[in-house]
Parts: C-alpha cells; sequence; structure tokens
C-alpha cells in the first residue's frame, strides 16, 4: 500500500468519525470514542513497528493491549472528548503515513503479526511489514468506518 492509498483510507475513517451524530453501541460494542482510541493506540504500535523495520530491528507487531477492554475504557476517556481523540488520531496517522513515505523496499521485511478483530479479521503470522500495513489500511480500517456507521441512528 501507498502512503498516499493509507491517507486516503484515515481520510474516509476521519470524515466518518467528524460527522458525529453517533448513538450507543449494540452490546459488547464500542463507542464511537473507544474505537477513535482503539485506532489511535493501535497506530502508535504500526509506528514503533515501523520504525524498529526501518532501523533493522527485529520487531513484533501484538495488538493486544489497544482492543482489551479495560484499555480501551482507560484510553476512550479525553479532556476534550471525541474531538480531542480524533486530534489524537489525526497525529498517529499522519506520522505512520509519512513513515510509509520512507519505507521503500524495507517493507518486505518480515514482522511477526498478531492482529484480531473479533471474528472479522485475524492475523497471526509472519508477513512482510508492508503487507500488515496494507491489511491495516484495506481492511481494518475499513471494519472500524463501518463500525462507526452502524452507531448513527437509522431515521425513518
Amino acid at each position: 500500500m501507498e502512503a498516499a492509498e493509507l491517507r486516503r483510507a484515515y481520510d474516509d475513517l476521519l470524515t466518518e468519525v467528524t460527522a458525529g451524530g453517533f448513538g450507543p453501541p449494540p452490546p459488547g460494542g464500542l463507542t464511537a470514542e473507544q474505537v477513535v482510541a482503539h485506532l489511535a493506540a493501535n497506530d502508535e504500535l504500526m509506528i514503533e513497528a515501523t520504525e524498529a523495520v526501518l532501523a533493522g530491528s527485529p520487531w513484533t507487531y501484538y495488538d493486544a493491549q489497544s482492543t482489551l477492554p479495560p484499555q480501551v475504557d482507560a484510553m476512550a476517556v479525553h479532556p476534550a472528548g471525541l474531538s480531542g481523540l480524533v486530534a489524537w488520531l489525526q497525529t498517529t496517522s499522519g506520522r505512520l503515513c509519512a513513515l510509509l513515505d520512507r519505507l521503500g523496499p524495507a517493507a518486505e521485511t518480515p514482522v511477526e503479526c498478531h492482529l484480531r478483530e473479533g471474528t472479522a479479521l485475524a492475523v497471526e503470522e509472519s508477513l512482510p511489514w508492508g503487507r500488515m500495513l496494507d491489511i491495516h489500511g484495506r481492511i481494518h480500517l475499513a471494519i472500524h468506518r463501518e463500525e462507526l456507521r452502524a452507531l448513527r441512528p437509522t431515521t425513518r
């Protein structure tokens, strides 16, 4: 995935978030704040992994911390509310896209990857880091974009 494509995926997701109008999640679901906090925290993990790949250091990408309910609950509390969480996601996504611009041939570096989003997405294998970024941009962000859309009450 090229950095421009990843930026577009983030722009689509951020457009959805800034549209607002979210209702409560279904039982066991995440609030809009929790979705955004999860993605920003996940970005930070992906930034660490990308920096390690660029430095030639071995790395394991494991997103469990950003998906466990107690951690997501704690991260979703921001003094500025959803707008503060959006600013955090804008910062982290910008940093990740900038690093992707620099990745070049290092994108083929194998990284042990662990990403799980319920039953919709499960990655438990060594992958070229560029492939994991592609999965993030094309699948992971799309799952959460749709999750946000589903939080909007339908009008009839």
